[in-house]
């Protein structure tokens, strides 16, 4: 069976100008009228493209359910993996809040321990106050400072009682 340049190039999937150069060379032989046997463009190219195409789609067909099971299979595990990457995402979030919030109750805690220690020092400083204001008391059996420190309350306040007076 001879066919044509043009038909030749389609089924084999080479240009004209690349079976032109092989019928130049003396590779590839024509008829008289100037078309080109198959067998000669087997010999020299090997299966025609639109046969093998053919074949892979028979073998596509099939394998059809297979790959169609197989895609299925391979969405199922790309939907899982999307799914626990999103929880991971969360879980790490989770984390990072919690982790912030520990921070955060540590400054805290940071704060209400100085608050602590100088209101210790404050009740500290005050019983040295008293007891040496208890001691002086013993020892020169004179009123003690806080009688006195009610009396200069007294006085404060008469004065602030008098100004109040005076502006109104």
């Amino acid at each position: 069976m001879n066919i044509s340049v043009t038909k030749a190039a389609k089924e084999w999937g080479v240009s004209r100008t690349t079976i032109y150069q092989k019928v130049n060379d003396g590779e590839l032989s024509r008829t008289a009228d100037k078309k080109i046997d198959v067998s000669e463009m087997l010999r020299v190219f090997g299966e025609p493209l639109l046969k093998k195409r053919t074949e892979r789609l028979v073998d596509t067909v099939q394998s059809t359910p297979l790959n169609s099971q197989n895609v299925q299979y391979s969405t199922d595990i790309e939907h899982q993996l999307a799914l626990e990457k999103l929880k991971n995402e969360h879980l790490s979030q989770q984390v990072s809040d919690q982790k912030k919030l520990i921070e955060n109750y540590q400054q805290q805690i940071g704060q209400l321990n100085k608050t602590l220690d100088k209101a210790n020092a404050s009740i500290h400083d005050f019983a040295q106050v008293r007891l040496l204001e208890f001691k002086q008391a013993e020892i020169s059996d004179e009123p003690p400072l806080e009688q006195e420190q009610e009396k200069k309350d007294d006085s404060i306040v008469a004065t602030a009682k008098k100004k109040k007076r005076w502006f109104f």
